[in-house]
């Protein structure tokens, strides 16, 4: 009796392809991860640090481990002297390079400066332009670098940032996508405390000292998303392997999805650092009305606040916005003004409670009538009685009362009316009164 040869299994070319998909979809997710991380970290480090010098440590340090690389340095410009100056390093020979400077059009970093677009350096050696003089004066070997701009959001750049000689391997183009992130919020994080220093012999610096609360209310709803995100990502990376095509499909779009939300929420960050700024100086650029619907302004602000009010038990409703027409507005300007009132209810009301946002059209007087409503512990007297003067009182331990002051400047640019009704005990409501087109409007 003969006995049959059980042949040896063959990999398949469909398997072939479904195992290169699945390191491929695993390479996106790590990549993903480390970015979220990024954000997240930097977050957390505008609630540490005013002082511009731990400023600096901190994001550089930042930057260097999200991509695993040896060394690195942050050099900002000097306008007077043309010219990038190293103002931290990280590294065996850092002492030797701090304080050192180099024309600002000269070398990498001179040319990255000037572009302001990031730069990848395989082989530092075979590059021209790399500094080798400042190599062989410390004693170090620069193998490969990436060097980012350290831009503003009004497209001025303060710097660069570099970070050297990856441990495992060489950096690479997916190292600059997470670097593009940090570089964004420390230029951003940077300017702010170089403001505050230059400020503080004067009254401006007293303002500047008091953000810090305002400013930690706009990131926390990033920080919140940025934490699920992490976790979602892990989750992700644990059970790839496993997981059924479409369910795999259907979580790639939901991580998708949430940094979309995340992305959105940091740019609406650089727009109310911005709009701090411009408010403390007593400046602002002229207003930028185009047709805009209240509805949308405000889906996106309890978009960002969600995860706030949900960890508080907090409702927040819209009623009565999709039947409003659209209206002659600067968006971003009202986003502003609507995140300051929903976000400062949220810290007023109660697990439980409910904040709404509402509004109805007034054809006889072109305009629209719009209100938002919280059943939080309403205001004292003294403080009602205070809002939208110099003289405005904040209950918040921190708080500036800055954000109604935004407000208020966000409905006189409008060329509205604002007023509120408080009971303690009961709740607060503001209304705002805005026209339909304020470019022919001188009041309302």
């Amino acid at each position: 009796m003969s006995s049959k040869q059980t042949p040896s299994p063959q990999q398949s070319p469909s398997a072939d392809k479904r195992k290169h998909s699945r390191r491929q979809e695993d390479r996106r997710l790590f990549q993903r991860e480390r970015e979220l991380q990024a954000v997240r970290q930097i977050c957390l480090t505008l609630f540490q640090q005013t002082n511009l010098d731990l400023l600096l440590e901190k994001s550089l340090s930042i930057a260097l481990e999200v991509v695993n690389a040896q060394e690195g340095s942050i050099l900002l410009a000097d306008a007077k002297s043309k010219t990038l100056v190293f103002r931290h390093t990280i590294g065996e020979k850092a002492g030797l390079v701090r304080g050192k400077s180099v024309p600002w059009k000269h070398g990498i970093v001179g040319a990255v400066f000037t572009s302001r677009k990031p730069e990848v350096i395989a082989d530092a050696k075979k590059d021209p332009r790399h500094f080798s003089g400042i190599d062989n004066a410390i004693g170090f070997q620069t193998r490969d670098m990436i060097v980012m701009p350290l831009q503003r959001l009004g497209g001025e750049t303060i710097g660069v940032l570099t970070a050297l000689n990856k441990r495992d391997g060489r950096l690479n183009e997916d190292d600059v996508a997470v670097l593009t992130i940090v570089a964004a919020l420390s230029a951003e994080l940077i300017e702010q405390a170089r403001l505050y220093e230059e400020a503080k012999l004067a009254e401006v610096g007293r303002l500047l000292g008091d953000i810090g609360h305002d400013v930690k209310n706009m990131i926390q709803p990033v920080v919140l998303g940025t934490t699920l995100l992490h976790s979602e990502c892990l989750e992700l990376l644990d059970d790839s392997k496993g997981m059924e095509d479409l369910r795999a499909k259907t979580r790639r779009e939901y991580c998708d999805e949430s940094l979309a939300t995340v992305n959105s929420s940091l740019r609406r960050i650089q727009d109310r650092f911005k709009e701090i700024a411009d408010c403390v100086k007593g400046l602002g650029a002229p207003p930028e009305f185009t047709q805009c619907r209240v509805a949308g302004v405000v889906t996106e602000v309890f978009g960002t606040l969600r995860l706030f009010a949900d960890e508080k038990h907090v409702s927040l409703r819209a009623t009565g916005l999709e039947s409003l027409p659209p209206i002659l507005a600067d968006d971003r300007r009202l986003y502003n003004a609507f995140f300051n009132l929903v976000n400062n209810a949220l810290h007023e009301v109660s697990p439980g409670g409910r904040i709404a946002v509402g509004g109805y059209a007034t054809p006889e007087r072109k305009s629209v009538l719009l209100w938002v409503a919280d059943t939080g512990t309403g205001m004292p007297r003294e403080v009602l009685n205070s809002l939208f003067t110099p003289r405005v009182v904040s209950r918040k331990t921190g708080g500036t009362g800055l954000g109604t002051k935004i407000v208020k400047d966000v409905v006189d640019a409008h060329h509205g009316q604002i007023h509120v009704e408080s009971e303690e005990g009961v709740g607060t409501t503001f209304y705002i009164n805005l026209p339909f087109n304020p470019l022919s409007h001188t009041s309302v």
